[in-house]
């Protein structure tokens, strides 16, 4: 769902005349989602974010109590996959889909060089953030969960909102309340979450569908259909194993890796999904992925010529894992293969 049309002009004046440093020492002290008086803020899941994006995610993620890093994150990775440069068929731009109306308004100098760029993903970050609080002050007297109203706000409008007395009785809005406060989880550090992760309860179907599968042959884009000769690729391999159990991933790796929380090494369980990335600073670049298995191997279907089997996963290029939950996969966004955004009623990429 792109930003919406500028409805809260007032309020962003303020936040603009703050300036960039203003509102980052601001940040420094606004304690995003937790309780008045702590200085906690939930911190970033390592490998969830490209590198260059991290820290100034972290700084705006601060701007009001009813934003964090982790739910800005999870705005921005739905909005466009952290894409600068993504364009929408709306005329929404930027990392953070703005439409220019809205833009005009709510646009914010994110990286103090004097212009106010829907291009800049640094001001695309601050802007989104900017956006964000700037309707939450707007429903600031509705009762209930302070970011839930937010979020409703962004997708519904602060005067349905309002209206309601909450979260509107709008099935879309519902859904995207839910999905990025579900989503907003995999961009959370798990010390964040409360120390161990909950294991998975579809972890050993998953598994046994994979097992299953051993010594199929590997196929480019395949997702074991009849047509396919019941051939894989790595994801079309862990899709179908978790559509075994009811759960839907998306097509590509680097949108699983969203699909829950991030176990430590020494936190991996059967049934995760362990990644792999060309770099391992940008979660954009993952390139293969393979089912968990315990003792330090998983099953995947590695490449072409090989077939689906057991491998080590201490490799170089081995970026993290997933431990997929229900709500993690059903929160992830499906998206048009040539700019990155979000489309309803389509099916995932292929490749």
């Amino acid at each position: 769902m792109v930003l919406r049309k500028a409805r809260t002009a007032g309020a962003a004046a303020v936040v603009l005349g703050i300036g960039f440093v203003g509102v980052v020492t601001l940040g420094t002290y606004a304690a995003s989602g937790v309780p008045e008086g702590s200085s906690a803020a939930p911190g970033l899941s390592g490998g969830t974010v490209p590198a260059a994006y991290r820290s100034h995610i972290q700084q705006w993620g601060g701007l009001c109590r009813e934003i964090s890093a982790p739910m800005l994150a999870a705005q921005l990775y739905q909005e466009s996959g952290f894409d600068p440069q993504a364009k929408s068929p709306a005329q929404a731009y930027g990392m953070a889909q703005f439409l220019e109306a809205t833009w005009a308004t709510y646009g914010t100098d994110g990286d103090g060089d004097g212009k106010r760029d829907i291009w800049n993903a640094y001001d695309a970050i601050a802007s989104a953030a900017t956006y964000d609080c700037a309707l939450a002050r707007d429903v600031a007297k509705v009762p209930g969960d302070k970011q839930a109203n937010m979020l409703a706000a962004y997708n519904a409008g602060p005067y349905a909102v309002i209206e309601h007395n909450g979260i509107p009785p709008y099935k879309e809005t519902q859904g995207y309340v839910r999905s990025i406060q579900a989503l907003a989880k995999s961009f959370t550090a798990p010390a964040a979450q409360g120390g161990q992760l909950a294991l998975s309860k579809q972890a050993a179907g998953a598994i046994w569908f994979a097992q299953g599968k051993l010594g199929t042959d590997y196929l480019w884009g395949g997702t074991g259909q009849s047509w396919e000769d019941g051939r894989f690729d790595c994801s079309g391999l862990t899709k179908a194993a978790y559509e075994s159990v009811g759960i839907v991933l998306p097509r590509v790796a680097n949108d699983q890796w969203y699909a829950g929380p991030h176990p430590s090494r020494d936190q991996l369980r059967p049934g995760d999904l362990v990644f792999f990335a060309n770099d391992l600073e940008d979660p954009r670049t993952i390139h293969h992925v393979g089912i968990y298995v315990g003792g330090g191997y998983m099953i995947d279907a590695p490449h072409t010529g090989a077939k689906v089997r057991y491998d080590t996963i201490e490799q170089k290029d081995y970026i993290g894992a997933t431990r997929v939950t229900p709500d993690g996969a059903a929160a992830l966004p499906n998206r048009n293969p040539n700019d990155g955004t979000i489309t309803k009623g389509e099916a995932p990429r292929t490749s």
